[in-house]
């Protein structure tokens, strides 16, 4: 039984966008999907299902963090027959070969997060994005002409990095640090689902740019076009 996400059965789609901020989820609903209508607003967190080219597909809220994610991703997955999930997020470049706001999509997930050590104590798990969601939406962002890049991101429990931990997973390839794709990754092995982590560079680690937050709620769209047409891809 859902706690978290207060929806009749059958009001989410099999494919699921997943931005952080709910803000972000009505954004979605309201510019890109057709007959979008709210199935969630438990503690704010809203969800949408509506269509995009004819399809069904929904959008849903998850917090900032992997505890939260994994609490609506875990319900999503269980209880509500999700097949595809699509973190749309944004991100801190770590790498000089990335800008503040391209695109990112995130081919793994490193993590510091304790959840995995919960999981798997002295093992080691290495969370991946599903291939066929990753290779169509490498397709779709050539074919919009949207600059891109795929490599791996860091999911860390800690926003404030006052130890700048960031420097070291940047010295072994990680081009952006997030705070949800491992956990999204983790669960979606666990109960044989696809997913997948676009991400837009809100920030850079390395230079100090920085965008709006109004700017990351409203005008990141290039992720939002390239996960819905992914989600809703043959």
């Amino acid at each position: 039984m859902s706690t978290h996400i207060n929806a009749p059965e059958g009001a989410i789609a099999e494919a699921v966008l997943l931005p952080g901020d709910p803000l972000r989820a009505k954004f979605i609903a309201e510019t890109f999907l057709k007959d979008a209508k709210c199935y969630n607003e438990v503690r704010g967190m809203f969800g949408f299902t509506g269509t995009y080219n004819g399809k069904r597909v929904s959008v849903q809220g998850t917090g900032m963090g992997q505890p939260s994610l994994s609490i609506y991703v875990n319900e999503l997955f269980q209880f509500y027959g999700v097949k595809k999930a699509i973190r749309i997020g944004t991100a801190g470049g770590c790498s000089e070969d990335i800008k503040i706001r391209d695109t990112l999509l995130a081919m793994s997930a490193c993590t510091d997060s304790s959840l995995q050590s919960q999981r798997f104590g002295m093992l080691h798990f290495a969370p991946t994005a599903d291939w066929e969601l990753l290779k169509t939406a490498d397709q779709v962002a050539e074919k919009l002409g949207i600059a891109h890049s795929v490599g791996s991101c860091i999911s860390s429990d800690m926003f404030y990095d006052e130890n700048q931990n960031w420097k070291l997973w940047a010295k072994y390839g990680v081009k952006a640090v997030e705070m949800e794709a491992a956990e999204l990754y983790t669960l979606a092995a666990k109960f044989h689902r696809k997913a997948l982590a676009i991400l837009t560079i809100s920030d850079h680690l390395m230079t100090g740019e920085a965008t709006s937050a109004e700017e990351r709620q409203t005008t990141f769209t290039n992720m939002m076009k390239i996960a819905l047409e992914t989600a809703t891809a043959d």
